[in-house]
């Protein structure tokens, strides 16, 4: 495969990842609870994933957005005690962000939401297949974030 193909490929497939992300994020908004947005989604399901703690800057690094879009979501998920911001232990000019009760039973009846909807793919599309190219999509996904800004 030539240089020219290489790139094709790539720019097609990176496509398809950004039209499935879009159909994802208009997806789940539609079907998320209480009205939950994925991106409070995702903030809660990164906390769970990752560990509670993190400061805000670190959280809007991860989701590669302004310190001010963040500050604005986090605030939202606090106004709804989903999450709380606690004062740094060693830094008292800083806070860290953990999850409440609240956000963890909101983040599980979210998951509980999307669940049929996931079912229904899985239904629908080879599993084996997406077994197949989860350690592929692993692997973009590392190298994308090694190489971001």
């Amino acid at each position: 495969m030539d240089k020219a193909d290489q790139s094709r490929l790539i720019f097609q497939m990176l496509t398809e990842i950004g039209i499935i992300q879009q159909l994802v994020t208009t997806g789940f908004n539609k079907r998320l609870p209480d009205g939950l947005l994925i991106s409070h989604f995702g903030v809660l399901n990164h906390l769970t994933r990752l560990g509670e703690g993190q400061a805000p800057h670190k959280i809007a690094d991860a989701f590669q957005v302004s310190r001010a879009s963040m500050s604005n979501t986090l605030d939202k998920l606090a106004k709804r005690q989903l999450i709380e911001e606690r004062a740094h232990p060693r830094d008292g000019r800083s806070k860290l962000v953990y999850l409440t009760e609240k956000g963890t039973k909101a983040r599980l009846a979210a998951l509980e939401a999307l669940e049929p909807e996931l079912i229904a793919m899985g239904e629908e599309v080879d599993l084996e297949r997406i077994s197949r190219a989860l350690p592929a999509l692993v692997e973009i996904r590392e190298y994308l974030d090694k190489r971001r800004t």
